[in-house]
């Protein structure tokens, strides 16, 4: 293991230059003891390093020339030579030269936005970054400034030409604004903006850049190894501390936007109810400013800068929804309740029957005492807690749980089971190990339903497969899970030195090992899939492991010695009866519906920039909308209410009691649920109809 491993760096001087030697050095020597699955340093990693470098630099293609990346290309093919040798030429040569380039572009914008935008001419903008080559010269790069300029404004000027309108059907009398002064308002919020954002960027020191530089390299390896600069390790000692103060809401930078990966249970966001994953952040406006700051192309740091503040204080955020609409939403800043993160249940009753729900949003525990309190010993009371209530079925909700501990993991799955592996791990050059439950006895053998989604990630993943597997549960929700098998290792590089004269150097996190299913399969990239596949709205939508870049492969090892649970009969027709029941459903057949446009929507790559067009673009996407209001219309016939310890709680919580009563009529509202609960009794059925040859008739569902 690398931790053992004696090696120590003694820098000679004390410089910019020095210190980026010796971080290249230091963290080339960790990635190849460390990682998994270690790259070779040959000309094909050099190429992946330079154009992941080339897009962290400038994403838009919107700073530099064809003749600057023809000039860059010497390199493209040297940089794992410039990596073992320590060589830095190449950072410097694109640093100085996206410096340049920037400082023009400064003078550029300035110059686009003293004069009026024509909204009424056919104009188009292509946003396939990925796609669109590089300007050959001034005009060219006028012309594509000129276009994300009059796009930022357009959506200014339709917002409040648009809110005028509306206004004016509410009171006629009221006095209005001319188009022109509209225009100029509008081009006015977006030079604003803009300057906001250069204003940061110049902020940016040349270790920020290097920052990038390296993780140019490191990111190579796989889309989980990530280099953390000294701040950026600070504020990831924050999150793992489990205190979070400002929205209560995870971010995520891809390429120039900043989108919202989860909503924190509890935090001043999930409570407002108006915030998804997904959204991407366009603007951000203080409770004490006039104007909003465009935060698009902002470095990630200075934009969650922006929007956490001290607890009472309000945020506006300019939110672009997955369905493409623009809408602001105002949230109060809070400390974010980490109570919510724990597991929480619900009972649920379908007539003369009683189920359990347990909710469970990641595999928690306490590193320092793992026997306080983790999510297997909170699971197992809530189970105990629904036995008390007789429940004929219990579900346990894994969506959107990105993971967690791998021995929680293993622990919870040793509630359903008798005794046996659960998972197996490999580290590079180790033999694999089998994770085992070696507690003999069962918590619940009953009916038992796995719900996932796309978002199911890790030891989610992990518990989910032990459970199809061993055919000891249905695992029912998206085509599959996200697919991530990978297990990761923080390493403080400043513990590898023996004397350090350069500051602090930061942290890495690196991937050390996977994950295999007791099957022998791996979870990575091919996730787990469901047994009742259900659509929701991230079916079409790129959104797993597999869809980031540079992810490890799927594998497989020699399957762990095992049994089949043999309480689970019928399962074939169990799976049936669910497809049956989901084809006639109106609810499953819009939410498909809504998925199919929603990827459409997402995959569009050219917009007008008339605006006639974008009007009437908007007014089509407001009518679907619209149209697909109608999902949220849906109710069960299931009543789902608190047990009774956690009643006693509400007596003296209100906020308790208002999360709780939000969080059942979101239950009583998800199609999902109503399904699982189906699953369940037609296990029960199977049950009977194996025990007694017959079904008794108060037993019979349809």
């Amino acid at each position: 293991m690398v931790g053992v491993v004696s090696c120590s760096f003694t820098p000679k001087q004390k410089s910019n230059e020095e210190r980026q030697k010796l971080l290249i050095d230091l963290i080339s020597f960790v990635l190849d003891k460390a990682h998994f699955d270690a790259r070779v340093l040959n000309d094909e990693f050099s190429e992946e390093v330079y154009n992941a470098y080339l897009e962290k630099l400038d994403p838009q293609k919107r700073y530099f020339y064809q003749s600057d990346i023809d000039e860059f290309s010497a390199h493209k093919h040297q940089l794992d030579d410039y990596i073992r040798d320590k060589e830095l030429d190449f950072f410097f040569q694109t640093y100085e030269r996206f410096q340049q380039r920037f400082a023009e572009s400064k003078l550029l914008y300035k110059s686009i936005l003293t004069k009026k935008f024509d909204f009424t001419r056919k104009d188009i903008i292509d946003v396939d970054y990925e796609e669109i080559p590089y300007v050959e010269n001034e005009k060219q790069m006028k012309q594509r400034w000129h276009k994300r300029l009059k796009y930022s404004t357009l959506s200014t000027y339709f917002d409040t030409l648009d809110q005028q309108e509306k206004d004016l059907e509410k009171n006629p009398d009221q006095k209005t604004k001319s188009k022109i002064e509209i225009e100029e308002e509008s081009r006015k919020i977006t030079e604003n903006s803009v300057s906001e954002y250069f204003d940061f960027a110049e902020e940016l020191n040349e270790k920020d850049w290097f920052a990038q530089y390296i993780n140019a390299i490191v990111e190579t390896y796989d889309p989980h190894t990530y280099y953390f600069a000294p701040k950026d390790k600070d504020r990831f000692d924050i999150s793992m501390s489990g205190k979070l103060e400002g929205i209560g809401a995870r971010l995520q930078k891809k390429k120039d936007n900043i989108k919202i990966t989860e909503v924190i249970s509890g935090g001043p966001a999930w409570r407002g109810e108006e915030v998804e994953v997904g959204d991407v952040i366009l603007k951000v406006k203080q409770e004490d400013e006039d104007e909003a700051v465009s935060i698009v192309g902002m470095r990630l740091d200075n934009a969650v800068s922006l929007i956490k503040g001290p607890k009472g204080t309000k945020v506006t955020l300019t939110l672009k929804r997955v369905d493409g609409s623009i809408e602001d939403v105002d949230i109060i800043r809070d400390i974010v309740e980490l109570e919510e993160t724990y597991a929480k249940s619900s009972l649920i009753k379908k007539k003369d029957k009683y189920f359990g729900l347990i909710n469970l949003p990641k595999f928690y525990f306490n590193a320092e005492d793992y026997n306080s309190r983790n999510a297997a010993s909170d699971v197992k009371k809530e189970i105990e807690r629904f036995k008390n209530k007789n429940i004929d079925g219990l579900v346990i909700d894994l969506r959107n749980n990105g993971g967690g501990s791998l021995k929680t993991a293993v622990d919870l799955a040793g509630l359903f089971i008798k005794t046996g592996p659960v998972v197996q791990v490999k580290s590079r050059g180790a033999r694999k190990q089998v994770l085992d439950d070696n507690n003999p006895s069962i918590v619940w053998d009953g009916p038992l339903v796995i719900m996932v989604n796309e978002l199911s990630a890790s030891a989610s993943e992990i518990l989910a497969a032990a459970i199809q597997d061993y055919k000891r549960g249905i695992v029912i929700g998206s085509k599959q899970t996200y697919g991530k098998g990978t297990v990761q290792s923080i390493i403080d590089l400043n513990r590898w030195l023996r004397s350090n004269n350069n500051g602090d150097l930061g942290a890495i996190k690196v991937t050390t090992s996977k994950f295999y299913r007791i099957n022998g399969g791996s979870t990575q990239l091919e996730g787990v899939k469901s047994d009742v596949v259900v659509p929701d709205r991230y079916s079409y939508i790129e959104i797993g492991e597999k869809d980031q870049d540079n992810p490890l492969p799927y594998d497989k090892i020699a399957p762990a010695q095992y049994s089949n649970w043999s309480n689970l009969v019928g399962y074939e027709d169990i799976i049936k009866r669910s497809k049956n029941r989901m084809d006639k459903n109106d609810q499953i057949v819009l939410i498909d519906e809504s998925a199919k446009w929603l990827s459409h929507r997402r995959n569009l790559k050219q917009i007008s920039l008339k605006y006639n067009d974008y009007k009437e673009d908007i007014d089509k996407n407001e009518k679907k909308i619209k149209y697909f209001e109608k999902i949220e219309d849906y109710k069960s016939n299931l009543d789902f209410s608190s047990l009774p310890y956690e009643i006693n709680k509400i007596k003296e919580d209100t906020v308790l009691g208002e999360k709780r009563r939000r969080w059942h009529e979101n239950l009583k509202s998800d199609v999902y649920v109503d399904e699982a609960i189906n699953v369940l009794e037609d296990i029960e059925v199977e049950q009977y109809k194996a025990n007694l040859g017959v079904i008794p008739e108060e037993k019979v569902h349809e």
